[in-house]
């Protein structure tokens, strides 16, 4: 038994070794690269701090492997099928300006602007779901879909029976769940599609036990995407769950929005979910039933599809939010159900507001994830002080996403104004051009804005210090939240 002495002896220096070895590693990661300084510094001393757990929990979340991966398989190679390589910049119709935004998207995104497409607003489940039910079942060749959330509820269940019924009529059907959204109900609404026998699969499986995987857990596919005979496509910030459903007085209401859209740019949105789809699956989908020629629709909205994530598209989104603010000139109005902008976009809010844009921000009175509410809280005095507005709309929850700028420009689709959105999940957005769009809209966020409270400096500055205190401690947490 003399080895056996001699290993107890010298395995606490081992695992020390082994301790200081990994914590070394996981900092000079760290160091070389995280962009934001605050990340960089709270990510060390947590690895310092907590012995053993701090470079695991850095492994698991702080390590982005998913963009080396993603340009490897060259999954994100986007191919514009049947559009010119040049359709020109949309009319402007007095708001020349913004001819310089859609030039800086060109080059970020390096997606052409599409003319001819129609865009529907969708208020709640109650008008989308009804909607996005209706074109599942009028479906003859190909329906694809991929959410954050499906939730094995009424509202799920009826989407996996239209699904299902959909695969008997011979329709291609492929469903795409992100992993850690198919967790949000019990059991899985993915034991209901398999008997249905409507092919699905999960995005990026992982778990704190599959060491393998456990660097991707805090990846997430966040996009709302359904494409119906490659011609109509819904998408924007709605997840399938009945709590969207107002009429039906859930438990825990959520107001949302989605979009109903018809045109060339469904090209794009189809060829989002293709490279989801191959990268998940390694299934390539193409052909026409996938990808037919596209329909115009006379004096539509120009538009063009953004994706955003840890890979190849890496802060496009956020490059395309500094642009629009850049470029305001008269108002800008951001609904959004969570606010934990960066430096660089809160200075861009500010500045847009010295020089005599209206700057409106709308976000729910009362969230669904307190811990964010209390850091975004920590932060309004940053824009208040210098002219932003602030305004909390009444319950339910609200988890619309939507930007206006100048009555023109629209941004539209799944991305929140956090960290999470904009350095860590995969997300999507529609950017429009036209005065329509933004005047169709404008009464929902009127709507919104009534019985809203204007939250003021002097409000934010008289709070209680402990209110202050867990705030501002939440808020340290921001860019991992």
């Amino acid at each position: 038994m003399d080895w056996l002495d001699k290993i107890s002896q010298f395995w606490p220096h081992l695992a020390a070794a082994f301790d200081f070895l990994a914590a070394l590693l996981a900092s000079a990661h760290a160091l070389l690269h995280k962009r934001d300084t605050r990340a960089a510094t709270l990510w060390i001393g947590f690895i310092w701090l907590m012995p053993v757990v701090g470079p695991l929990l850095y492994l698991a979340l702080g390590v982005n492997r998913i963009r080396r991966r993603a340009l490897e398989l060259g999954v994100h190679k986007t191919r514009l099928r049947g559009m010119p390589p040049n359709l020109g910049e949309p009319e402007h119709e007095g708001a020349e300006h913004l001819k310089l935004l859609a030039r800086v998207v060109s080059r970020v995104v390096t997606r052409p602007l599409t003319p001819g497409n129609h865009v529907q607003p969708l208020v709640n489940g109650d008008e989308a779901f009804p909607a996005m039910l209706a074109a599942i079942e009028s479906a003859k060749t190909s329906i694809s879909l991929v959410t954050y959330i499906f939730d094995n509820d009424a509202s799920g269940r009826q989407f996996a029976d239209a699904l299902g019924r959909a695969v008997k009529r011979g329709v291609a059907v492929r469903v795409l769940i992100d992993a850690a959204g198919t967790r949000y109900s019990w059991p899985s609404i993915i034991h209901r599609l398999n008997a249905e026998h409507v092919p699905c699969a999960k995005f990026l499986p992982a778990s704190l036990f599959t060491p393998w995987r456990v660097a991707t857990i805090n990846l997430r596919n966040h996009r709302k995407i359904m494409v119906t005979d490659g011609q109509t496509a819904f998408t924007g910030g709605m997840n399938i769950r009945h709590g969207n459903v107002l009429a039906d007085h859930p438990a825990s209401p959520v107001q949302d929005l989605h979009f109903r859209v018809e045109g060339p740019v469904v090209t794009q949105l189809q060829d989002a979910f293709v490279n989801d789809w191959a990268f998940s699956t390694g299934e390539v989908l193409d052909g026409e039933a996938w990808f037919p020629e596209p329909r115009f629709h006379p004096r539509g909205v120009v538009a063009r599809v953004i994706t955003d994530g840890p890979d190849a598209d890496f802060e496009k989104l956020r490059w395309t939010l500094l642009a629009a603010l850049a470029e305001a000139q008269t108002s800008v109005q951001i609904v959004t159900p969570y606010f934990l902008p960066d430096p660089a976009l809160v200075s861009a809010l500010n500045l847009a507001a010295l020089r005599g844009v209206r700057v409106d921000i709308i976000l729910p009175a009362k969230s669904n994830l307190p811990f964010v509410h209390w850091a975004s809280r920590a932060m309004w005095w940053q824009v208040l002080e210098h002219g932003c507005h602030i305004w909390l709309a009444p319950p339910p929850f609200d988890h619309s996403k939507l930007m206006v700028v100048d009555g023109h420009w629209v941004l539209l689709g799944s991305a929140n104004w956090d960290a999470r959105s904009l350095r860590l999940n995969f997300e999507l957005n529609v950017e429009g051009y036209g005065r329509e769009l933004a005047h169709e809209l404008a009464p929902v966020i009127a709507k919104k804005l009534h019985g809203a409270h204007e939250v003021t400096k002097a409000e934010v500055d008289e709070r209680s210090i402990p209110g202050k205190l867990r705030d501002a401690t939440a808020r340290l947490f921001a860019p991992f939240l």
